[in-house]
């Protein structure tokens, strides 16, 4: 089992802005499926898809863990990625 302790660390990660009916903005994460929001403004748009990947890497962390065995061996790895 993982401690207890959380571990911060920063990523970043690209964010498509479009606009769409109504003058909304919808704003989502093309390396995560799943993170889409939208936004009245771009600052509205920008603090939702904030909120809705830090939620969806939650969730994906709690899975994890709930899913592995209790003997399972947890590391981090770095790993460099291009920038477009």
């Amino acid at each position: 089992m993982r401690s207890s302790k959380t571990r911060r660390a920063k990523r970043e990660f690209t964010v498509v802005f479009q606009p769409i009916e109504d003058d909304w903005i919808l704003a989502s994460v093309p390396e995560l499926p799943g993170a889409i929001t939208q936004g009245k403004t771009m600052k509205e748009a920008r603090e939702m898809i904030k909120d809705a990947v830090e939620l969806l890497l939650e969730s994906y962390r709690e899975n994890a863990e709930k899913d592995a065995p209790g003997s399972a061996i947890w590391e981090t790895i770095t790993i460099e990625v291009p920038v477009a």
